[in-house]
């Protein structure tokens, strides 16, 4: 297979989607003339011209509703958040109408609509520009969220949601767009299922399940475990809702501890639903209570040794590790 960055990744679904249905259109800050803050939409414009890719003002709840309203006429608007940060300013028209709008018109009225753009932390960018927004999605039902952690999720799971009739928000890594990984050839329609988990490492001893860029740390610290003899389950959700909860039970059947890892911080964070989840179905296969591994509970530091001190580590998940294992 060939090695792409998640961008690139990203930018060949929409290309691809485009191609194959002309209700696709995209819409967002710079996305056409400047081919995206992060370059996920380079080219895109030249190829499909002004009319698909669409330029908008600095203004959230404005082009955001403005998809909302291009959804119920029956075209599969894209729209970019320059930040999932920025998102916070569109929320009504996200889950006020998106969200709702199915279960509002009894059925008449679905919203075939993609929210995609950057979620998490970066490298000094403050509290404001630093969150991991997941809870504020997956908390309302009628919206699905993923989260691809390789640029073969990242295609595979945005096509995915191009075709779905409802909305879905693709919340991907500030930090992976530079990121390689291997995708299938051009000639092979890559779709990943909505809600279908993926185990990334096989162990035995303990599950690390976990979602989005912080994939790459657990399987960091799988691979240091490894040298202590410890066999580590790694475990990505790839899709919050919904959610693969077959995938979660069997990984905690098999090694019957879990730590859960995850960007965002610890209260009603993503983390919490999961662990409720194992407490209510498979509360008999646990031999030690379930650990999170969080960011620290407080807004995000911009002072470089503080952001380090917050964020979520390869040196914590390897904590939560033993403990679940008693060593």
């Amino acid at each position: 297979m060939r090695q792409i960055t998640y961008r690139d990744a990203l930018a060949e679904a929409m290309e691809e989607e485009m191609a194959r249905d002309e209700s696709v259109f995209l819409l967002g800050e710079e996305v056409a003339r400047y081919d995206g803050a992060y370059k996920a939409t380079k080219g895109l414009s030249q190829k499909f011209g002004e009319s698909r890719v669409v330029d908008s003002p600095i203004s959230e709840l404005g082009f955001a509703g403005l998809g909302v309203g291009a959804a119920m006429v029956g075209l599969r608007p894209v729209i970019e958040f320059m930040t999932f940060n920025f998102s916070f300013l569109a929320l009504d028209q996200v889950i006020n109408s998106a969200a709702k709008m199915l279960y509002m018109s009894g059925g008449q009225t679905p919203i075939p609509i993609v929210f995609r753009g950057p979620t998490g932390a970066a490298l000094q960018l403050s509290a404001q520009h630093s969150q991991a927004c997941e809870t504020y999605y997956v908390h309302a039902p009628g919206i699905k969220l993923v989260t691809p952690a390789t640029p073969a999720d990242a295609k595979g799971l945005l096509k995915a949601a191009i075709r779905d009739d409802d909305p879905v928000a693709v919340m991907e890594g500030e930090l992976l767009y530079n990121f390689k990984g291997e995708v299938p050839e051009l000639d092979v329609d890559h779709v990943v299922p909505l809600g279908v988990a993926d185990l990334k490492r096989e162990g035995s001893d303990v599950s690390i399940i976990t979602h989005g860029k912080m994939v790459h740390m657990a399987l960091q610290a799988a691979g240091k475990l490894e040298k202590e003899g410890i066999e580590a389950d790694v475990l990505d959700l790839r899709s919050l809702r919904p959610l693969d909860v077959d995938a979660i039970l069997a990984t905690v059947a098999k090694t019957n501890r879990v730590v859960y890892v995850e960007e965002g911080w610890p209260y009603a964070g993503i983390g919490a639903q999961v662990v409720a989840i194992i407490q209510e179905e498979a509360f008999d296969h646990l031999d030690a209570p379930v650990l999170r591994v969080t960011q620290a509970d407080i807004p995000m530091p911009y002072a470089k040794n503080l952001e380090q001190m917050a964020k979520p580590s390869v040196t914590h998940v390897i904590e939560a590790v033993n403990k679940v294992l008693y060593r």
